[in-house]
């Protein structure tokens, strides 16, 4: 297996007992699953780990999408939002203005 380049995550909202019941869950994250796979390849970025991942406690602001080894943290992502999102990474730039938080590196 190669290392990938980037890992993607996405919150899902899953909680103790895997029950997905958050504010991502039911504002579309796991929906972003299927376009994000089709975004990346449709870029040519074939080298990128994508994750659906438990409560990324930053609710109020999902859904959340984490981009490492970047750092970027995107809010209230959805499929205008995400095309965005990917055409940026392509360019190796980030969209502030959807950012939670700056980067952490």
């Amino acid at each position: 297996m190669k290392k990938p380049d980037r890992v993607i995550l996405v919150c899902c909202s899953y909680r103790q007992g895997n029950d997905a019941k958050g504010k991502c869950q039911k504002k579309g994250g796991p929906g972003l699953l299927p376009l994000l796979e089709e975004g990346l390849a449709d870029r040519g970025l074939d080298n990128v780990l994508i994750s659906s991942t438990g409560c990324l406690n930053a609710c109020d602001r999902g859904p959340i999408l984490a981009v490492y080894p970047e750092g970027y943290w995107y809010g209230e992502v959805d499929e205008d939002r995400l095309d965005e999102i990917l055409d940026a990474l392509a360019e190796g730039k980030s969209v502030p203005q959807y950012l939670v938080a700056p980067a952490s590196v």
